[in-house]
């Protein structure tokens, strides 16, 4: 008999914001932005490109994975013993875009970073809607 495989959860997040697909891409991919709702980086829209995200805590090692501009960016999120996978999903909708952020790989032996995970992104996304509010 084999182990069963150990169940892997997922941080979901959706919210509609009041801005065209095209000003959240640049608010996901440009350094000086990110900068101003997630945190300090190197990020480059790149498939490939491996880049940091930096805080006074410490930082997170990424690589880029997908890019299909305005649409979806997919990049590895490596920090702290977890190994994940960060999804963005842009729709575009009448009043603007629903954005998607999936953040997949915890094991169940990682609840501390699972809850925090939900409760961080919640908040970036928070900073994010003030970003946006001004003109990107």
């Amino acid at each position: 008999m084999t182990d069963p495989v150990p169940e892997i959860r997922t941080v979901v997040l959706e919210r509609d914001f009041a801005h065209k697909p095209e000003k959240l891409w640049r608010a996901l991919t440009q350094p000086h932005l990110i900068a101003e709702w997630l945190m300090a980086n190197d990020f480059a829209p790149t498939v490939g490109h491996k880049f940091r995200f930096t805080a006074d805590w410490g930082g997170v090692d990424c690589e880029v994975k997908e890019v299909d501009p305005n649409r979806t960016l997919v990049y590895s999120w490596d920090a702290l013993g977890l190994e994940s996978t960060v999804t963005w999903t842009l729709t575009p909708t009448a009043s603007g875009t629903q954005v998607r952020m999936e953040q997949t790989g915890f094991r169940p032996d990682q609840n501390q970073a699972f809850h925090g995970a939900q409760a961080g992104w919640r908040n970036f996304l928070n900073h994010l809607d003030t970003v946006l509010s001004r003109e990107v």
